[in-house]
């Protein structure tokens, strides 16, 4: 008898459906066709230890299996469930074998038949409905992960027994009911971090401000203790809001890497991810056989923080440059190529040398000449081209440190930073891919960052004085533009420009001496 499940293979963030044909004829092996991996061969045992405890018997007669379309490699072991069930329908243990069909169903099995969770929930929900399969069968853990996804039944089912008694009554089991929108906005706005735990800094908190009202990258650049770190944990605190749109792209890459916690929803915070400095260049941008996304695309929509950039190898930072221009990565094989999105703002920081305190008030440099140059060749030119702010931060005095009174809270910086993203979005409304300031082309640059003739003056006496490279001329008329559009102005003024300015000190000759 030939019996037809449904399940689904997940490629990059989105999945394909997999049909799973199960031929029950006679003879005495059992055949697995379809380009399966190991994992997937190996579910026979699985099934058949999971089928007798469960008081079923497995069918010793010739099983063909087959997993459509068969030149598509599917690994991993969440085929287990819907082969399972293909083979009880094929042996006629199941009553209605037709039902079988309606429903696309995934899950790994236990010997003891429960059902283990799966990686990427939400993408084959998304698949499913676009199929119009009737219901979905997925594992309870990552149940509420599938049932996001409206206009759907989403079954969540902890034993094998509890899907075949389910397609002989269809009522046994309820269809999970998730409120994603009500979770989703009250979730939005509980952050542990707060602007207001820093005490003082009030200089490198704008600086952050202003990145996140242009979506610039940035670098901060002080000695150990000053605070570095601590301020950048609490960026995505000011961060527009995650909209429903991008909850759902973050949602289906963090679970195509396994990475939602069980019985979770939308992601509604904008992810910080900080990698270790000994990270590999595949771990940062994505890869491997069946490839998987990197720490880059887990920071889609949110902050990727690395602490100390000149620890990391050359090789990792310099694959990062092109995601940053493009927002994608490729990653391609001889068969297929991946899609992974990773749009997401660089925040770097680093000690200006070795020893840490180049530049410090008090303290004494020890290194010894040329290492302070020598520590910075580690940061390429190009790297260094695409972040927009080179901020430095210096030491909390004991003065502002002993203060009792908290600072600035991070909602009233969170309102400033939205109304300047509305202003942007206004502005690039009709302009795909580009949402803020630090996404402007060259040609919109020239029409949209006009500055006056006392700007022009200021800005060549800056270039001149401080030997600013080329690079630095686009990067401070960005800048410029999102202090302005924080002021609320239209036009770029000349305190903007200053402003701006500032902010570019590694590329000052004579900054490493």
């Amino acid at each position: 008898m030939l019996v037809k499940t449904f399940g689904s293979a997940v490629y990059g963030v989105n999945a394909i459906t997999i049909t799973v044909e199960v031929n029950n004829s006679s003879g005495q092996k059992f055949f697995m066709v379809g380009l399966p991996d190991n994992a997937v061969k190996e579910s026979e045992q699985r099934i058949e230890s999971a089928l007798k405890t469960s008081g079923f018997f497995y069918p010793r007669t010739k099983l063909v299996i087959n997993l459509a379309p068969a030149d598509i490699r599917k690994t991993g072991t969440a085929f287990d469930l819907p082969i399972a069930i293909g083979i009880l329908g094929a042996s006629e243990q199941i009553e209605q074998p037709e039902l079988l069909s309606s429903y696309l169903m995934m899950g790994e099995l236990s010997l003891d038949g429960s059902i283990l969770p799966i990686k990427g929930a939400l993408p084959i929900a998304i698949q499913a409905r676009k199929e119009n399969f009737k219901g979905l069968i997925v594992p309870k853990q990552n149940a509420r992960e599938a049932g996001m996804v409206n206009n759907l039944q989403v079954y969540g089912v902890e034993h094998i027994k509890e899907v075949i008694h389910f397609f002989k009554d269809e009522t046994s089991l309820k269809p999970v009911d998730v409120n994603t929108r009500e979770e989703f906005f009250n979730a939005q706005s509980n952050f542990e971090f707060d602007f207001s735990d820093v005490k003082g800094q009030s200089n490198i908190k704008r600086a952050l401000e202003i990145a996140a009202a242009g979506s610039h990258n940035a670098i901060l650049i002080g000695p150990p203790g000053a605070g570095k770190t601590m301020l950048a944990k609490r960026l995505p605190t000011i961060l527009p809001p995650l909209s429903l749109q991008e909850a759902l792209e973050t949602t289906k890459i963090h679970s195509v890497a396994g990475k939602l916690p069980e019985n979770s929803t939308l992601i509604s915070k904008r992810p910080f991810r900080s990698p270790h400095h000994t990270i590999s260049d595949v771990a940062l941008v994505g890869g491997g056989t069946n490839p998987q996304p990197g720490e880059i695309s887990l920071a889609h929509n949110g902050v990727l923080f690395l602490d100390e950039l000149p620890e990391f190898k050359r090789t990792v930072l310099e694959v990062m440059r092109q995601p940053m221009e493009e927002r994608r990565v490729t990653i391609s094989r001889a068969k297929v190529a991946i899609d992974f999105p990773a749009s997401f703002m660089l925040i770097a920081s680093m000690n200006p040398c070795p020893c840490g305190f180049y530049n410090h008030p008090e303290k004494e440099c020890t290194c010894p000449p040329g290492a302070v140059q020598k520590y910075l060749n580690k940061i390429s030119g190009p790297l260094l081209d695409r972040i927009d702010l080179h901020v430095e931060v210096t030491p909390v005095p004991f003065s502002e440190l002993s203060k009792s009174e908290n600072s600035e809270h991070s909602t009233y910086i969170r309102e400033r930073v939205i109304k300047a993203r509305e202003i942007q979005a206004l502005r690039y409304n009709g302009v795909e891919g580009v949402y803020a300031n630090a996404q402007m082309s060259s040609k919109q640059l020239k029409e949209i960052c006009i500055i006056s003739q006392a700007g022009q003056t200021l800005l060549k006496a800056a270039m001149d004085k401080l030997n600013l490279s080329a690079r630095a001329y686009d990067r401070i008329l960005k800048v410029s533009r999102t202090i302005a559009d924080l002021a609320a102005s239209e036009d770029i003024k000349v305190e903007h420009l200053a402003e701006a300015i500032q902010y570019r000190s590694l590329d000052r000759e004579g900054w490493a001496g």
